[in-house]
């Protein structure tokens, strides 16, 4: 058969290589930083871009988008020319795509650092850069066809078939997610509000670590691991029906981080069933990696490639057996809110993504450099301290998370909360805390060693932009199953049918859930006594969510005797139909704040408490990890936003009357007037154009309007 002379490109390869080994540092760097604001709350040094809610999205986006996303970028470059046989479709989207994911990072880590972001769990970032990131998606998914059109193999190799379903997923998820109205360049409200919003959020949250964090990473399991090992995969039919299950069970899986919410029951029942259910296909893939490895152990205990492609897969297996039994709602009940969610998640971070990536770079490099690696030792090193940082950081935090929830749920004796003060719960984790920064700066620590070992390793080798090759042509066939050919051998032969049945698949789930709870409004009964925020208040939520404050209070009080003892009346879906975003949380630093506005409360606290607490958390206890935010008392509210705001909202279905955006302005400073009055009479003197006014009260409007039912005991549809 003829063969055809080609070139693979390796440049990008390279390109995507080094911005992975640089993002790996940086958001791991930010990552430390803030696990060391947990301990020295201090540490934020009274700057507004370097407050914990400001810093977190930052490390999240960077390790997820940054450091996996480049990694991703980088494996799938590499292996799909070889797999195809074939150079990048075309060399402009290649370079597009480089630096075009570049700048949305970078855009993404100073927007956060400003403060403009949608208060959503790893899909913070805004319209404006949201509409560019699906561009440079698109033109990573052309890139991506476009070279398995032109292939010259027949058939699509399993890590392809990942590569597609990420491709394809991903698409879906973040348009979906990340429909809003515009109100400037850098500030929008989502179109969905409450349980809609947390629904769709955490569709596209637990669905992002599904094919984002995991089916890509995948793909570049099925492709390094046997090439690292030099062997098969083990199993062609395991890894077809670990695939197709894998991505029909797992797109059903997103109301597991909702369970004992106001989230209607039957999706936090669907939630709960397809997670467990999506143990089979998870472990199918770790099986058929593992035993990838048969007769090859002795080599793993010589080579840190295979060393670290071991763990990770391990991890991997650990990983997706914890997660669903998180779903089980009786260990949800536990886990959720605590710092067992952070351990769980960094076992998947640090341990799959982390060591497959560094397993990866330590194999790729002197292949792109044709040279042999700087130090095996050194690399063995780095697998050793890596591991043990994983270890320090995991094991505190999942024990931290047993003693949170069990001071949380204690009662005395005689029948009273035993820690009624929130607080009391923090500070017995702070030396978790602590032993979980040591943990995290060997990680790091090891990464350094990984960066030395590779820019040595470059520095001997000799680099290849075009890799010459060659193949044969492929020989076309037609459309029709040949004789004895399976049905997925057939499918393999033809891509574009591959996507449209994977789109299918992966819809399926997310249209059953999201399409209810969305158009049969008695899904999200409505409240008569809740009404849309006021014009101050709704400034005051902005500044909330600006501040990242949902990164540590929730605002969703489960019915349990202990947070209805401590917090109130449990939360009702009806009660957030004007939260755009939704605020339910998924972590409690601090405590909920669902019913912080009720007088009536034993927890109730006065404007001046809020003053002075937002002014100095150690001022009032000197035990807080919260940061100070002095700015608030500083900077004006910018009232020229309130008008748009208000015509988003009434878009939006808020029932302002007509022409409120005109006079919205006015009501504004008559309340902010009321409450500057009110912090006169106990010594406090603050204009009332101050953000503080604006975000006392919103805080002090939480919860006030379902306690308005709560005497007649119907919080029920008011229809």
């Amino acid at each position: 058969m003829e063969q055809e002379r080609f070139s693979y490109d390796n440049r990008i390869v390279k390109y995507f290589a080094y911005a992975t080994i640089f993002w790996s540092v940086i958001g791991m760097l930010v990552g430390l930083y803030a696990a060391l604001q947990m301990v020295w709350p201090a540490l934020t040094f009274d700057i507004s871009y370097t407050t914990f809610g400001r810093i977190r999205p930052i490390h999240t986006n960077a390790v997820v988008f940054a450091f996996v996303g480049n990694g991703i970028f980088t494996g799938v470059y590499y292996s799909l020319q070889r797999l195809c046989k074939a150079r990048m479709f075309n060399d402009t989207l290649s370079y597009l795509h480089f630096w075009g994911w570049q700048l949305i990072i970078v855009a993404a880590a100073l927007t956060f650092a400003f403060g403009f972001t949608t208060g959503k769990e790893y899909a913070e970032l805004e319209w404006s850069i949201d509409i560019v990131l699906a561009i440079i998606w698109v033109v990573f998914g052309w890139n991506m066809f476009g070279t398995i059109i032109k292939r010259r193999t027949s058939h699509l190799y399993v890590a392809i078939w990942f590569y597609i379903a990420t491709f394809v997923t991903v698409a879906v998820l973040h348009i979906v997610n990340s429909l809003a109205v515009p109100i400037t360049l850098f500030k929008s409200y989502p179109i969905y509000a409450g349980v809609q919003d947390a629904l769709v959020q955490w569709w596209y949250g637990h669905n992002a670590v599904a094919f984002f964090l995991t089916t890509p990473y995948l793909g570049l399991m099925y492709y390094f691991l046997p090439k690292a090992a030099n062997r098969p995969i083990y199993s062609y039919k395991l890894s077809i029906v670990h695939f197709w299950a894998l991505i029909f069970l797992y797109i059903w899986a997103g109301p597991h981080h909702l369970l004992y919410s106001s989230l209607p029951d039957w999706t936090q029942t669907l939630g709960t069933v397809f997670s467990i259910m999506l143990i089979a296909p998870s472990w199918g893939g770790m099986v058929n990696g593992l035993l990838t490895l048969r007769g090859a152990w002795d080599r793993v205990r010589e080579d840190p490639v295979l060393k670290f492609m071991v763990v990770a897969v391990t991890a991997y297996g650990m990983s997706t057996f914890e997660g669903p039994m998180m779903s089980l709602k009786t260990v949800n009940a536990l886990t959720h809110f605590t710092d067992w969610t952070v351990a769980h998640v960094h076992i998947g971070a640090l341990g799959w993504n982390g060591f497959l990536t560094f397993g990866m770079l330590y194999w790729l490099i002197p292949k792109l450099f044709k040279t042999n690696l700087y130090s095996r030792k050194l690399a063995n090193t780095h697998f050793w301290i890596g591991t043990l940082g994983i270890i320090l950081y995991a094991i505190p935090l999942y024990w931290g998370s047993v003693v949170q929830y069990l001071m949380w749920q204690e009662f005395t004796p005689e029948g009273f909360l035993k820690y009624p003060n929130f607080l009391e719960t923090v500070t017995q984790l702070i030396p978790m805390y602590a032993a979980r920064a040591v943990g995290g700066t060997l990680y790091i620590f090891g990464v350094f060693m990984m960066v030395y070992n590779i820019i040595k390793t470059v520095k001997v080798g000799s680099f290849v932009n075009n890799e010459e090759t060659e193949a044969p042509a492929m020989v076309r066939i037609a459309g029709k199953r040949a004789s004895g050919e399976g049905w997925h051998r057939w499918l393999e032969r033809r891509p574009v049918q591959f996507l449209i049945f994977a789109l299918i698949v992966i819809l399926i789930g997310g249209l059953v859930e999201i399409i209810p709870t969305y158009l049969i409004k008695s899904n999200v009964p409505t409240i008569s006594s809740v009404k849309p925020y006021t014009p101050l208040e709704l400034q005051g939520r902005d500044i909330y969510v600006r501040e990242g404050c949902y990164t540590c209070h929730s605002q969703m009080i489960r019915p349990f005797r202990a947070e209805t003892e401590r917090y109130g009346d449990y939360s009702k879906a009806g009660e957030f139909v004007y939260d755009h975003p939704f605020q339910f949380g998924s972590k409690r630093n601090g405590p909920d704040l669902a019913r912080e506005g009720v007088v009536t409360g034993k927890n109730y606290k006065p404007n001046s408490w809020h003053y002075s607490h937002m002014l100095d958390p150690q001022m009032l206890n000197e035990q807080s990890i919260m940061p100070r935010y002095p700015w608030l008392i500083e900077f004006d509210l910018d009232t020229g936003t309130t008008p748009r705001k208000i015509r988003a909202m009434q878009y939006l279905g808020a029932p302002y009357p007509e022409g409120f955006d005109e006079t919205a302005n006015d009501e504004l400073m008559k309340q902010a007037q009321q409450i500057v009055d009110n912090l006169s009479q106990t010594g406090v003197d603050v204009e009332p154009n101050k953000e503080i006014i604006a975000l006392i009260a919103y805080l002090q409007r939480l919860g006030v309007d379902i306690t308005k039912v709560k005497d007649s005991g119907n919080a029920s549809s008011d229809k």
